[in-house]
């Protein structure tokens, strides 16, 4: 068996070969993987709410930038839910509409995230939050967190 030695010119190269030939075939170097869990309560709403209920979720953002996940919540009722892009203490527009199915809310198959919005995530600003007949702008809200 034979050891080959490569200069640090050499290696230098091969890398950026590799990361150029991934860059063709579509792959991002700033590609991303990562699981969030999120808890939602009523003082994270803008305005805080004061409420008995709670969610709790679990996200998926894949490295071409889909996203799946669900929430689910408990003492309340809730009408409908949503992904927003907005930071801390702000509103801000619904990115994601989720679907319903009693008390989860589920993330729509194919539903992608653009480059826009993965840099909000990576900013700590997306959130989700689960609306109410008493708190139509949102009873329960967290912050999806990198």
């Amino acid at each position: 068996m034979k050891t080959r030695i490569f200069s640090r010119q050499a290696l230098l190269s091969m890398s950026a070969a590799l990361i150029m030939g991934a860059g063709a075939l579509g792959i991002s170097a700033s590609a991303l993987a990562v699981d969030v869990k999120v808890q939602l309560t009523g003082d994270q709403e803008v305005p805080p709410v004061k409420t008995v209920g709670l969610g709790s979720g679990f996200f998926a953002i894949a490295n071409n930038n889909a996203i799946t996940g669900s929430v689910n919540t408990a003492g309340i009722s809730g009408t409908v839910a949503h992904i927003h892009e907005a930071a801390p203490g702000k509103n801000g527009p619904v990115i994601i509409p989720l679907t319903k199915n009693g008390d989860t809310y589920t993330v729509p198959d194919s539903a992608k995230l653009s480059d826009a919005q993965i840099a909000a995530f990576k900013a700590g600003n997306l959130y989700v939050n689960v609306h109410t007949a008493a708190n139509s702008g949102g009873e329960v809200r967290g912050q999806l967190k990198p």
